[in-house]
């Protein structure tokens, strides 16, 4: 199949889907010359739900002149059998994973559809929440000497390095309370770190980018601008590197790295021990 060829991927569940799309994606990954177009299908839940997905498929192999990849996560055996009515590659996943946990710990699973419904009762639950809520308010800055006591990891970076969606996601996928701080030019002319985070020192975390590749992302938010020019962002990046290292900082270059590697490298770096949800 020529190189060029655009392939549909299915990423189905009784649930909301994301496990199978991770997943899923995860080892489209491994075929970086592939290109895919990729469906996320949650809650398929019944029968009826799992013929229409089944049409679905057939239609875009139809269109696309080549079988789908279906990665799914279901467990009713009566809705899968529905979704198999396709002609498709399918990727069962917890049947790759069921069969082998049943060996293992001599006991059957039970096959219960949407084990997450109850998740919003749990305290890991609240806990991701609460997280979130003190990533949203304690962003770009905004917070109080009092408040960042409370803080798991506050990140510092220059404008556009990548805090908020760092900090976002660690509050989602693992529920750390993180602040964020941006390093200014007034920051680098007086030589010291913003507000009162020196005192939390132990807590901070940088983030930095390549000037080039911040250059880009401020040009899409201030066009133009002395903010986004190329040579403002080497001053910035260059000024906020040296007082990370002078302040013993530990950081990372986000330019070529997913929030997820940013956000288990952060977890290692201040010894954050817990669970991704």
């Amino acid at each position: 199949m020529p190189s060029d060829h655009i392939r549909t991927a299915f990423f189905i569940s009784d649930g909301t889907a994301i496990t199978a799309e991770t997943l899923g994606h995860s080892l489209l990954t491994q075929f970086p010359d592939a290109k895919f177009r990729q469906i996320r299908i949650p809650f398929v839940d019944t029968l009826d739900k799992a013929i229409d997905c089944a049409q679905q498929i057939r239609e875009a192999g139809l269109k696309d002149g080549a079988r789908p990849i279906v990665f799914s996560t279901m467990v009713n055996q009566d809705t899968v059998a529905g979704l198999r009515r396709a002609d498709a590659l399918f990727i069962d996943l917890f049947e790759q994973f069921i069969g082998p946990l049943e060996v293992e710990l001599d006991m059957r699973s039970n096959h219960a559809v949407g084990r997450f419904h109850g998740i919003a009762e749990s305290s890991d639950y609240k806990a991701r929440i609460e997280a979130i809520n003190y990533a949203m308010a304690h962003d770009d800055g905004i917070s109080s000497d009092g408040e960042l006591a409370d803080a798991d990891v506050i990140l510092v970076g220059v404008s556009r390095s990548g805090k908020t969606p760092t900090s976002l996601y660690l509050a989602m996928q693992f529920g750390v309370k993180a602040a964020n701080y941006p390093l200014i030019p007034e920051d680098f002319e007086r030589n010291k770190l913003p507000g009162e985070i020196h005192r939390y020192r132990r807590k901070l975390f940088g983030l930095t980018i390549s000037p080039e590749r911040l250059s880009q992302i401020r040009q899409e938010r201030r066009a133009n601008s002395r903010y986004a020019a190329l040579d403002n962002c080497i001053y910035e990046i260059d000024a906020a590197q040296k007082l990370m290292r002078r302040e013993n900082i530990p950081w990372l270059d986000s330019t070529t790295k997913s929030i997820e590697e940013i956000a288990a490298t952060i977890m290692q770096a201040v010894r954050l021990n817990k669970p991704a949800y």
